[in-house]
């Protein structure tokens, strides 16, 4: 038996033009949402950047500042970070915003300031109640009674 050379076809394929789908696909031009935030406005993209949901997969496993400064800078600028940080930004307000921030692009005023609070305090409270049943050591002489390794 000999091999036959496998010969380009002949047939040509089409092109996927995606640049004229989402041509036909495009809907009108949304606005971002504004905010104020140490003395500064910002403005949200009308959608999230593909750069921020890139990101935010790295920063879940990252403490570089880097990373962190690439995916806040998708939503609020390149020198946010600086801006925040010279401004004394918590942790807490940091989280805050990005859910608040986050969720307002998804849906202009589909999160309140005050519901992204509670949600943020609520997610470490969940976090912290998580963390202190996995660092609680087991108490002695409890639990299960010992066997005496014979059968019966």
């Amino acid at each position: 038996m000999t091999e036959q050379p496998i010969e380009p076809a002949e047939v040509e394929v089409e092109v996927a033009d995606f640049d004229a789908f989402f041509a036909e696909q495009a809907e009108p031009e949304r606005r971002g949402v504004p905010l104020k935030l140490y003395g500064r406005t910002y403005v949200l993209p009308p959608s999230l950047p593909a750069l921020f949901t890139l990101q935010l997969h790295r920063v879940q496993h990252s403490a570089r500042p880097d990373d962190i400064r690439r995916l806040l800078g998708s939503l609020f600028g390149p020198d946010a970070v600086d801006h925040f940080s010279e401004a004394g930004m918590s942790d807490r307000h940091l989280g805050i915003v990005l859910l608040w921030a986050t969720a307002n692009v998804a849906e202009p005023g589909g999160v309140s300031m005050e519901r992204a609070a509670q949600l943020y305090d609520e997610r470490e409270a969940a976090r912290g109640k998580a963390a202190a049943r996995q660092s609680r050591p087991r108490p002695k002489g409890k639990g299960k009674p010992r066997s005496s390794g014979k059968r019966s």
